[in-house]
């Protein structure tokens, strides 16, 4: 039986089932596919879901009976093969204005079979220098193209084009929300838990890091560092190759799961008949990105992990030194709580470094000799 226009707002949510832990940004897309403006702008970090829900919300706007979840143009938005959903990705480590005008050109084609068509533009707070002419693109929407732009942040050099857009949030997903969802898909709670601190507020991140047997050898190997560092170089050295060996080791789940997308991929071309996959070298640097990624969050929670060693060292020193004072034992020195709150101090400077593409070597064997010197 067909579905019809009713049907389909009853059972929109059936899209954004795999959106976790952002009902208000979903309650706000379903609310929103009655009654659709031209642009959205999806803000939130990778992991928070903004990615796939653009995909659910796409295939709402493009559903004849607005997001009913079953029909075949749902079925085939989300899964990426609609004629009508374009996705446009960055060709460089930033958009640039020929970007910017390749979706401006794509925005003025007509619908192929429903009655608009949507493009995903990901990466926008890389935009700064594409701006106007991704700004004129908006400013003049044809009336039939949608656009969902998404974006980590939105920073003042972009905030014109966020005006021209409803900008729709989606913060990090709670710790206790992923640990919820992990142990509903059969993980141990114990680990659930230590994986769901380790995400960083990603569901993508929790998902791999679940199947990830070395993820709690790499947090020992972070929490060790303290107790290991003397102040000489040499020992900071070896410590930088070792967390950086183990991070090169952490990429394997997504290197695994980017060679299955790259045989599916493969695959599907093959079954209609063509020799290569379109676009192939677009998808490796999609690949690429997403591992570059992956390695610097890798990182940042190694980091986090870090820095919450050197908190409990100071706690518990300040908790040993008030239980035992009636006792006349040594209270804690004044130099040994700075020197823990200074450590917490360079271990987030260099939290904050990665993200300006820091070099990572570099970075660890200076964190690592200074936080030796520093004692601890």
């Amino acid at each position: 039986m067909t579905p019809s226009a009713t049907d389909g707002e009853r059972r929109a949510s059936a899209l954004f089932e795999g959106v976790v832990g952002q009902e208000r940004a979903v309650a706000a897309l379903e609310a929103a596919v009655r009654s659709p403006v031209h642009a959205y702008l999806f803000v939130g970090e990778p992991g928070s879901g903004a990615r796939m829900a653009a995909r659910s919300f796409a295939a709402a706007l493009l559903c004849p009976y607005k997001g009913c979840g079953s029909c075949d143009s749902c079925r085939r938005a989300l899964a990426g093969t609609h004629p009508d959903l374009v996705t446009v990705e960055r060709t460089g480590a930033a958009i640039d204005v020929d970007d910017a005008r390749r979706l401006g050109a794509l925005a003025l084609r007509r619908p192929l079979e429903a009655t608009r068509q949507v493009l995903i533009l990901g990466d926008v707070h890389l935009a700064e220098r594409a701006a106007p002419a991704l700004l004129k693109t908006l400013e003049e929407p044809p009336a039939t193209t949608a656009f969902i732009l998404l974006a980590d942040e939105v920073s003042s050099d972009l905030a014109t084009i966020a005006s021209r857009c409803v900008e729709i949030p989606f913060p990090p997903v709670r710790t206790e929300t992923i640990a919820a969802w992990l142990v509903e898909r059969g993980t141990d709670p114990a680990r659930a838990r230590l994986v769901a601190d380790g995400a960083g507020g990603s569901m993508e991140r929790a998902r791999l890091l679940a199947e990830d047997p070395g993820f709690a050898d790499r947090l020992s190997l972070w929490r060790s560092i303290p107790s290991r560092l003397d102040g000489h170089g040499a020992v900071a050295g070896a410590l930088a190759r070792e967390v950086l060996a183990a991070t090169d080791r952490a990429l394997a789940p997504l290197r695994l799961e980017h060679e299955r997308e790259l045989a599916a991929l493969e695959a599907e071309v093959k079954a209609m008949g063509e020799r290569g996959l379109p676009g192939r070298k677009d998808v490796l640097d999609r690949q690429h990105r997403e591992e570059r990624r992956w390695r610097t969050d890798e990182l940042r929670t190694g980091l986090g992990v870090l820095a919450r060693a050197y908190r409990d060292r100071l706690v518990d020193a300040v908790v040993t030194s008030a239980a035992t004072a009636t006792d006349h034992a040594r209270p804690i020195r004044p130099d040994e709580a700075k020197g823990c709150e200074a450590a917490v101090t360079l271990v987030s400077d260099a939290a904050r470094a990665l993200r300006r593409n820091a070099n990572e070597t570099l970075l660890c064997e200076a964190l690592f000799v200074r936080l030796g010197r520093l004692g601890g």
